[in-house]
């Protein structure tokens, strides 16, 4: 094992974390765009776990281009604006007002 599989294990991790992270401020929200992004999420977790088995199987460069295409392809879903002057932290671990759109 080389380094670049922890590099890879990390970028796994940090899809998956983004990937909770919608679906946490989905339900809290109930927006549409954080579902698509949820929904996609999925995909991308995969995806990420495709490239993690590539390289660790020594295929280094493969798995670590599926990782980053995976990568890219989680930061270009359309979603809603839901924070306005929030900190940091709050945005980093989604923390969203409870308001649900489909909520009487």
């Amino acid at each position: 094992m080389t380094y670049l599989t922890y590099v890879a294990l990390f970028g796994a991790m940090v899809i998956v974390f983004l990937w909770l992270r919608d679906v946490r401020i989905f339900y809290r929200t109930g927006l549409a765009g954080y579902r698509t992004a949820a929904y996609h999420g999925v995909i991308y977790s995969a995806l990420a776990t495709l490239g993690v088995f590539f390289t660790v199987s020594l295929l280094e460069l493969l798995g670590l281009g599926i990782i980053l295409g995976a990568l890219y392809l989680q930061g270009r879903t359309e979603r809603e604006k839901v924070w306005g002057s929030e900190g940091t932290l709050d945005r980093f671990l989604g923390n969203v007002p409870v308001r649900r759109a489909n909520k009487k």
